[in-house]
């Protein structure tokens, strides 16, 4: 008797294909889950939804969410803005040129999703992103430095304003976002802290995206101390245009 044979077949054998066949199940499972947002296409040329096909989109499933609102994906909602660019050549794929201002185009790094007109929330129900001003339960940790107060300089080294605040994120116990005094008629905007250098030994936010005169065309929030998440991605939007339309010499060619 052999052991490890099932008649003619190996059981290690019998095994690997079992292996395969799930696998291949897994896969094309997983390329089905992850279709439930934008999908289907659509075509460039024609600007219409290509055909998603009986078996590649998923039907629809319900969700859940915290606040007990139920969203159904996929829902094959299109956006429908319309593009503030022209294409520079006809075929495919071309590069797009921002039509008017290209801060506030929203096109390539400047581009953002249509979330929801709301904020973020904790668990309990409160503002997940807020200022200190707001979070009073919150500090800065002694030890690592406060910058409020400290000057805010573009990439041209000319100031765009003074940190007055900090945004920290409640869920996560960091902060956020700087809220930037522009000395502009008392207008105050926020600033990434992901697109800063804090230099704390010249007291300086250098922000290398921005030139100083530009910090005052960053779109502002509704209400001074809330952000929503629509909000977060318009402004996050303006930084990202920065690093390519902030200057003209950024959008040509390094050769």
């Amino acid at each position: 008797m052999i052991r490890g044979a099932i008649g003619n077949l190996d059981v290690a054998q019998i095994v690997l294909y079992a292996f395969f066949v799930f696998f291949s199940g897994l896969i094309f499972y997983l390329r089905r889950e992850d279709r439930r947002e934008g999908y289907p296409l659509e075509d460039e040329a024609a600007g219409r939804l290509k055909d998603p096909g009986f078996l590649l989109i998923p039907p629809p499933k319900t969700f859940r969410r915290s606040d007990g609102r139920l969203v159904s994906a996929p829902n094959f909602r299109a956006d429908t803005r319309s593009i503030n660019a022209t294409k520079t050549e006809p075929w495919p794929g071309a590069p797009l040129e921002p039509s008017g201002d290209p801060m506030l185009a929203g096109v390539g790094p400047g581009g953002y999703a249509e979330r929801a007109d709301e904020t973020a929330k904790t668990h309990d129900g409160h503002d997940l992103i807020v200022p200190l001003r707001v979070a009073t339960n919150f500090a800065v940790a002694a030890e690592g430095g406060n910058p409020i107060g400290f000057s805010v300089v573009g990439a041209d080294r000319a100031q765009g304003g003074v940190i007055k605040d900090l945004w920290v994120d409640r869920g996560e116990s960091i902060m956020r976002y700087y809220e930037v005094d522009t000395g502009n008629d008392g207008k105050t905007v926020l600033l990434p802290v992901t697109f800063s250098v804090v230099d704390f030994k010249r007291r300086r936010v250098t922000v290398s995206a921005l030139k100083g005169s530009q910090f005052f065309g960053v779109p502002t929030t509704r209400d001074s101390d809330k952000v929503t998440l629509l909000e977060e991605d318009k402004i996050a939007a303006y930084y990202g245009a920065g690093t390519l339309y902030a200057m003209p010499q950024r959008v040509e060619p390094l050769l």
